[in-house]
């Protein structure tokens, strides 16, 4: 599946970035616009196309999906700001490791309600 696809590339650039050295401005600037391009088609494509799918033949899962998007707003939010920011500024760092984390919960928490959507779409 494309959006799984989609989280193993950015759990590997998060990665990347958090094995970065202290001051590898360049290198954790370059990761940082992968991960923002990443989460900006992978957040679109669920809100396009799969959660409006989701609640068609799933329509249990509402609450989970309306929250899901609640959770984008927030890592929009985050991204148009990690976007201007210089990788140099001390805010640099906090800011993506904050991002990561709120992705890492939606990711966990999406894992938990998949299988009632497997069950209604299929594989």
């Amino acid at each position: 599946m494309l959006l799984r696809e989609d989280r193993k590339t950015v759990e590997k650039l998060f990665k990347q970035f958090e094995k970065a050295g202290e001051d590898t401005h360049a290198e954790k600037r370059k990761i940082a616009d992968q991960v923002i391009d990443e989460l900006t088609t992978h957040t679109w494509i669920e809100e396009k196309i799969f959660y409006p799918a989701v609640r068609e033949a799933a329509p249990d899962t509402k609450d989970h999906v309306l929250e899901s998007i609640e959770e984008h707003h927030v890592v929009r939010w985050m991204l148009s700001e990690l976007k201007d920011l210089d990788a140099a500024d001390e805010r640099f760092d906090a800011k993506m490791s904050v991002l990561m984390e709120n992705v890492r919960h939606h990711v966990e928490e999406e894992k938990e309600w998949f299988p009632d959507v497997r069950k209604a779409m299929g594989a």
